[in-house]
């Protein structure tokens, strides 16, 4: 039996991970849970699973949770999520809260040299360098990628050896405007962006997935998860979106890895690697119901999210810690219709010019440079 804690429960990737946990019960123990806001969903988790631990972000999930559940030893806020890494009780910690608010989580995680089953793009974008610092320092930890991209390349990379290895393929649906040019992009509207041909997603997920700036934090998290120069690390447009990525060896060969549109593979592939398990609830993919497969080359002068990253993972230091930040902030900005969409790109753009990047040493220059670029968009676009 392995005990399971889930950072970010309520999620589309936390509840996809409780439906796995739930279907291989003599497997899995849910030891941990934390929710931010949806503390109502959260209690219902609790009652199905019993976990012994459980961190909520507001004060009224957190009475509300503490009057239901007294028996529940009960967290709070971003110190609650790193009480949760820090659990000597969990094997395996699935990190899909957004935001830099899940790197300590993963930081007092290895320490403790567990399993983490990553999805949480911040985790490797900003403090990429940092946190392989620190698996040299506990070589017990380790993380296997949840994200159905770098799952992919996870599980193609076991084909050959690292040094064989010629490029990294990520693949890309291209977003709700695939196609367009940036005179189509001027007067974009929320919802429009918002209208994905492929998935159902978060707001802010589906706006990064429009700009490409999504593929972008995909490239540097690539990046530092398997140590693949950025020069090797390409970007193919695939609107099926069943090829997941793709790695190409120095013998021209191509491994890929397929499937549904289910990231519940993923999720269990990191809870029982290296063995492969059935399941009821993982969708099986048909082939002849797919039928063509095709593949473009992503459109880097409108989508300027992805030219941005590369820019922002070659220069290294705390420069993916601006590209991130700056973003989120953007995005936040183009809901909210203070700034236009393409303004997202300029946003992104100032915010790295205005930035001297520095070496990562510690979390706390991570911390303390994502939050001096949010005040910066903030008080330059935010009005």
């Amino acid at each position: 039996m392995k005990n399971i804690t889930i950072l970010g429960s309520t999620g589309s990737i936390g509840t996809n991970a409780l439906e796995v946990i739930r279907q291989k019960k003599d497997e899995f123990n849910v030891v941990a849970l934390s929710g931010h806001t949806n503390y109502k969903l959260v209690m219902e988790q609790i009652k199905e699973f019993n976990p012994k631990y459980v961190s909520i972000g507001t004060e009224e999930g957190f009475e509300a949770i503490k009057k239901e559940f007294p028996e529940v030893e009960l967290f709070f806020g971003r110190e609650g999520l790193k009480k949760l890494g820090e659990l000597e009780e969990t094997d395996i910690i699935l990190t899909a809260v957004s935001g830099v608010i899940g790197i300590e989580a993963t930081v007092e995680a290895i320490k403790k040299g567990k399993r983490i089953a990553l999805a949480n793009k911040e985790t490797m974008v900003a403090g990429g360098a940092y946190i392989n610092k620190l698996l040299k320092e506990y070589p017990e930890a380790e993380i296997i990628p949840v994200d159905s991209e770098h799952s992919a390349l996870f599980q193609s990379l076991s084909a050959g050896r690292r040094e064989d290895v010629k490029n990294l393929i990520i693949t890309a649906s291209g977003g709700s405007f695939r196609g367009k040019k940036r005179d189509e992009l001027k007067e974009i509207t929320v919802s429009e962006a918002l209208k994905h041909p492929k998935w159902s997603m978060g707001k802010k997920i589906t706006i990064d997935s429009s700009t490409l700036v999504n593929k972008g934090l995909e490239v540097i998290e690539a990046h530092e998860l398997f140590g693949i120069d950025y020069d090797r690390i390409k970007v193919a447009v695939h609107p099926q979106s069943i090829v997941h990525s793709l790695v190409e060896y120095k013998d021209n060969a191509m491994v890929a890895q397929l499937g549904a549109t289910d990231m519940k593979l993923p999720i269990q592939l990191a809870f029982t690697y290296p063995k492969r398990e059935e399941s009821t609830a993982l969708e099986k993919l048909d082939l002849m119901k797919v039928g063509n497969l095709t593949f473009e080359e992503p459109d880097m002068e409108t989508f300027k999210g992805l030219p941005l990253a590369y820019r922002a993972g070659k220069t290294g230091g705390t420069m993916p810690v601006v590209f991130n930040a700056a973003n989120e902030v953007a995005v936040e900005l183009f809901m909210k219709e203070k700034i236009k969409f393409l303004e997202i790109y300029d946003v992104i753009e100032k915010a790295m010019d205005n930035h001297v990047p520095v070496e990562i040493k510690n979390l706390e220059i991570i911390l303390k440079v994502d939050e001096e670029t949010r005040k910066w968009v903030y008080k330059n676009y935010g009005k």
